[in-house]
């Protein structure tokens, strides 16, 4: 299988070589009379207005469909392939930890609770989440990637950029549609088609599409298990009247199902506390792959990890000119509903989360995953003034939605030696988080196989917003911007126990207690804090613990660091607003600076720990809990560009810095989810676009981002206490994901073959990244053995090295222009690179042995070599 791909990545580069040194000799000689190299306007509503790309004071990339197509992009997880300033990655589920970013700037996934800092918009209407947004692009008219605080057209949570998604119209005049299908390696399988048919003569048209995909996963286990497969549909109706001139209305309604294994992770690094499972009486460490030779292979270790999508959504779009105004009118209802299982990264039993875990009790049948329903109002009114010398822009938004997310997670036979010995081991002799619940359970030890808890959050959020957008043509060259958009959020956030089960639990908390009663059987002081922390693993720690009648009794939250239930309410407003000036000292070209002041929402850690007691505050009689709540976050972001023409190309180039304050990160400890803000965070950089024609068949893209993005100096300043020890260890690092060094090169052929009327498309692209970070957390802090002090150490496995990824495809096009045929392959250098690397759950500690690590990592890899064959078909 190695050869096969090897020489079909070698052929069909080969194969793109040769086409572009042959083709151009043709195409000279049919063009010979005549050459026309014009670059066609591309017309964009970055600004909520149909305008050229190139007039426009904000740096945004157009992708038309046929760019999506020739990439092999089918959703909007490989758009980096197009656009060098888009990074997107996964984690453990792509419904919920699925996190994009622009410059640099965005959110980390794997909690409901936080928002994007890139908005995805379909027709008009917000993508709440970006596991929402994962559906594949279909029957497009225009994608556009909008770089920068885009809050005051698009609203809250664009604080870094948006996704602007355009889907084609029914055609009013004339019957058409498509139909592609595909087939590749591992076993992919996609079928896409669309047909639009007008109901009445240029009145009314219905245009039906939908999509199917399936492919075997490309992560496989020793076991003959796979993950990271594929297996989703789509389908998508419209209908579209235009009853007059004046007067349009578009009706969308789309359903799609996910269900698919998504998405395990390879072992980077085991811990070198690996040879203590045999001493703790365990056959095997449950880790068979791992390293460098894992990640080649694309193997895992795991059982099971499922991941499953429902929606549907329906909007209407009404467009009325008024005679002075045009009135633009969206009403959008989605319905999302996910299901997640996941396990612990090893073939061993050591817990899992959802109703088909491996740990999970007979019968099963406990949801786990996400509902969020959303509806959303918006009104723009929109018309010129003074000769057109003013183009001004109002409106308003109503959003609401509803979250209620699920959780039921449950212990395994192995958990109890198995993190035994990679927490402690051979130090508190064998098995002591089942040894050391004796004390607090009369003298009898407690196995916790079977523990079980099943959480639920919700949030209830409110937004309403006012807007204007105005553009002063103060002369034919020079034209002022100014807008602004007030914001009001309100959010109702909550987490319940639905049941629990944790005696091992109850027994270590209690016997962790019980150290404060004189004469009382209790766990020893070096390990108390160990015990009660892995037996009361976060996902299966009961809230109802309570503590010794000698201590009160009562819930031992108020003791120790336990979850807690919690409801609260957060509220906050913001003005947004954009100042922006062009000038145009010629038709080939603009020059422009803005400024933006961008807004993204606070909200709720919806997590069980997100209220636990914070000890340093504490006393007995005044116990003090974190706040559950996280603050919004804002940016000042400045920008200067230009846009030009320089004879068949196109070429932009924007500067830009954007300062964050209260910027909200997530970051997962080996033994829980913790969120916060940090002070202080910027990036800055430069972004270069050059695209055109060459030739009229020959069209070719390059762009380059050069950005440097950190958290501040200051980045502590205003931290609540319990985060600092995080915090201070993020100052002056670079961001998550945020490569200094980006870019992307395309070229492409799309003309005749020959005279014997076939056409070519033969398309070539290659995009690279620097090396970036993976992980939250570059460094750890670790107990010297020799000097006892805490040594800051980098955190093994932390940065993705810089690599090139190569995409290519060949097409041939029947004389009728009805069947095109293409052998396409993408990442044809099989470059396997890390989106995100975490420290796996339960196994190894920060180290104390001369300041080495102990720590065992994992790692989300993505996509292999891919390649295929497509025919497509239109009429």
């Amino acid at each position: 299988m190695r050869r096969l791909n090897k020489f079909a990545a070698t052929a069909l580069s080969s194969t793109m070589l040769a086409t572009f040194a042959i083709t151009p000799a043709y195409a000279q000689d049919a063009q010979a009379e005549e050459e026309s190299y014009e670059n066609e306007p591309i017309i964009v509503t970055a600004t909520l207005r149909a305008m050229d790309v190139q007039d426009i004071p904000i740096a945004v990339t157009a992708v038309a469909p046929e760019a999506l197509e020739r990439q092999g992009i089918n959703d909007i997880k490989t758009l980096s392939a197009i656009t060098p300033s888009f990074n997107i990655q996964s984690s453990q589920t792509e419904t919920q930890g699925t996190s994009i970013r622009i410059r640099g700037v965005g959110t980390t996934g794997n909690n409901t609770g936080l928002e994007s800092s890139v908005g995805v918009f379909i027709d008009g209407v917000y993508q709440s989440r970006p596991g929402v947004a994962l559906g594949d692009l279909v029957d497009l008219e225009r994608l556009e990637v909008l770089r920068g605080p885009q809050g005051t057209l698009f609203g809250r949570n664009t604080s870094a950029g948006a996704l602007n998604v355009t889907t084609k119209r029914p055609s009013l005049s004339k019957f058409e549609g498509f139909a592609n299908a595909s087939y590749g390696n591992y076993d992919f399988m996609n079928l896409q088609a669309g047909v639009s048919v007008p109901v009445a003569q240029d009145v009314a048209a219905v245009r039906l599409s939908g999509t199917w995909r399936k492919r075997d996963g490309y992560l496989t286990t020793p076991a003959g298990g796979e993950s990271n497969d594929r297996d989703r549909y789509m389908l998508r109706g419209q209908l579209y009247i235009e009853p007059n001139a004046d007067v349009s209305i578009r009706i969308l309604g789309d359903y799609s199902k996910v269900d698919e294994k998504c998405c395990d992770a390879v072992v980077v690094r085991e811990t070198e506390l690996q040879p203590f499972f045999a001493f703790h009486g365990l056959a095997s460490d449950g880790v068979d792959q791992t390293g460098p030779s894992a990640v080649r292979n694309l193997s895992s270790n795991s059982t099971r990890f499922e991941n499953g999508a429902k929606q549907w959504g329906i909007s209407g779009e009404l467009k009325w000119d008024i005679g002075n105004a045009k009135l633009t009118s969206i009403t959008a209802y989605r319905d999302f509903q996910s299901s997640s299982t996941q396990d612990d990264y090893t073939s061993l039993s050591i817990y899992s989360v959802g109703p088909n875990g491996s740990t999970m009790p007979a019968g099963g049948g406990f949801k786990t995953g996400d509902s969020i329903k959303t509806f959303t109002q918006e009104l723009r009114l929109q018309g010129t003034a003074f000769d057109d010398s003013l183009d001004w822009l109002v409106g308003a938004f109503y959003g609401k939605e509803k979250i209620k997310s699920l959780a039921h997670s449950s212990l395994g036979t192995d958990f109890q030696r198995a993190v035994s010995a990679a927490n402690f081991g051979s130090v508190a002799g064998v098995n002591p988080l089942f040894t050391l619940t004796a004390p607090g359970n009369g003298g009898t030890a407690v196995n916790a196989a079977g523990a079980n808890a099943y959480n639920r959050f919700d949030q209830d959020a409110t937004t309403f917003s006012v807007f204007t957008h105005n553009v002063f043509n103060i002369t034919d060259k020079l034209s002022i911007t100014l807008g602004a958009r007030y914001v009001d959020e309100k959010k109702d956030g909550s987490f319940d126990q639905l049941s629990a089960s944790n005696a091992a639990c109850q027994a270590s908390v209690t016997g962790a207690l019980n150290g404060s009663i004189a004469g009382a059987p209790a766990i020893p002081a070096a390990l108390r804090a160990g015990v009660v922390g892995l037996n009361c693993f976060f996902i299966v720690a009961p809230v109802d613990l309570t503590a010794p009648a000698a201590l009160g009794g009562g819930l031992a939250s108020r003791l120790l660091s336990l979850p807690r239930e919690w409801s609260n309410t957060f509220k906050d407003d913001e003005l947004t607003y954009t100042g922006q000036v062009s000038y145009k000292p010629d038709d080939d070209m603009m020059l422009y600076a803005s400024f933006s002041h961008g807004f993204k929402s606070g909200g709720f850690n919806l997590d069980p720990t997100a209220a636990n007691l914070i000890p340093s505050l504490s006393t007995a009689a005044a116990p003090v809990y974190s706040d559950p709540r996280f603050k919004s976050e804002k940016v000042d972001a400045y920008e200067i560009g230009m846009k030009g023409s320089l004879g068949r190309l196109n070429v932009n180039v924007a500067a830009f810095q954007m300062d964050m304050s209260d910027f909200q990160v997530l970051e997962f400890t080996g033994v829980q989810f913790t969120t916060f803000n940090v002070a202080a965070a910027r990036s800055r950089g430069v972004e270069v676009e050059v695209f055109g024609k060459l030739h009229d068949y020959i069209t070719a893209n390059a762009s380059a981002t050069f950005v440097n993005a950190k958290y501040s100096d200051n980045c502590t300043d205003g931290v609540a206490v319990q985060n600092l020890a995080s915090v201070s260890l993020l100052c002056r690092q670079h961001l998550t994901n945020a490569p200094g060094v980006a870019g992307v090169f395309g070229i492409t052929y799309d003309g005749p073959l020959n005279s014997s009327g076939w056409g070519l498309l033969a398309n070539f692209n290659m995009n690279y990244s620097g090396s970036r970070r993976t992980t939250t957390q570059h460094w750890e802090r670790r107990i010297n053995a020799t000097t006892g002090a805490r040594d800051i150490v980098a955190n093994p496995f932390d940065r993705q090295e810089d690599y090139f990824k190569i995409n290519a495809r060949i097409g041939f096009t029947d004389p009728s222009e009805r069947f095109t045929f293409e052998l396409w392959g993408t990442n044809l250098s099989n470059e396997i690179t890390r989106g995100v690397t975490a420290n796996t759950p339960l196994r190894g500690t920060a180290g104390s042995v001369g300041g080495s690590s102990f720590r065992s990592r994992i790692a989300f890899v993505e996509e292999p070599r891919m390649y295929g064959i497509t025919v497509r078909t239109k009429f």
